[in-house]
């Protein structure tokens, strides 16, 4: 079983900064990826950040620029700097990890948080 709990979001006004967690635990053989999505209200999910185990990022083009994805492998966590908020970043933020749980099977999983919420006022 594995959990993924995400936490850190809230109310910043535009041009604001807030920095989102999200931790992995439960049994964990080795995370090969993990990443950042958001939703917001009528639309569809989108990814936005991700990170691979050998640190390699990407970010989506909303967010290019302005969002830094970060890992602590030793924590299996994985930060989300956002800067330069803006009220198109409002959204329910999901963290996403890619999972192998036992080394005998090399088989990864997807696991989900259930999300927290950013709210960029204007």
């Amino acid at each position: 079983q594995v959990q993924v709990v995400e936490s850190g979001g809230g109310l910043v006004q535009a041009g604001g900064s807030l920095r989102l967690s999200c931790a992995a635990s439960g049994t964990i053989f080795r995370i090969n990826a993990m990443a950042w999505h958001r939703q917001a209200p009528g639309k569809q999910r989108e990814v936005i950040a991700s990170i691979t185990i050998d640190d390699n990022t990407s970010y989506g083009d909303p967010v290019k620029g302005r969002f830094t994805i970060s890992r602590d492998s030793s924590k299996n966590t994985v930060y989300l700097q956002m800067n330069s908020l803006k009220p198109e970043d409002t959204a329910v933020y999901y963290c996403e990890a890619d999972v192998q749980v036992v080394r005998a099977v090399a088989i990864s999983s997807h696991y989900w948080g259930q999300g927290t919420q950013v709210t960029v006022s204007s």
